[in-house]
């Protein structure tokens, strides 16, 4: 269980560290350890803030057949560079095109990483 959050920790940091490379706008400052406490901060923030802020927008959500969905991740991604000073985000465009890659780079690490750590049949 350890050993899971641990490596969805690492996978979200390097998911951020990707976006910050390939989005001009979003940048970190502070080195690995920031990086580290930049993805830390912003799971926090997915955990506690993203259902309630999902739930709130569901009739949207669902009108828009999910596409403002983005707009929530894109949100919650603002919040956390609003709590942090190691992150900082562009205007809301660049913010939403942001946590559309942190999440599409945060699956694929994952769908690679899980199938590494699995215990393989014998």
């Amino acid at each position: 269980m350890l050993k899971q959050l641990i490596v969805v920790w690492l996978v979200v940091a390097a998911a951020i560290a990707v976006t910050a490379a390939l989005v001009p706008s979003v940048e970190i400052d502070g080195g690995l350890v920031a990086l580290l406490g930049v993805a830390l901060l912003f799971g926090l923030v997915n955990a506690l803030i993203g259902p309630l802020l999902r739930l709130v927008s569901l009739p949207l959500t669902m009108v828009t057949l999910g596409l403002f969905g983005l707009v929530v991740n894109g949100a919650l991604l603002a919040i956390t560079a609003g709590l942090t000073d190691a992150l900082d985000v562009g205007g809301v465009l660049a913010t939403i095109l942001a946590a559309i890659l942190i999440s599409a780079v945060t699956a694929l690490l994952l769908f690679f990483t899980v199938r590494v750590f699995e215990p393989q049949p014998e």
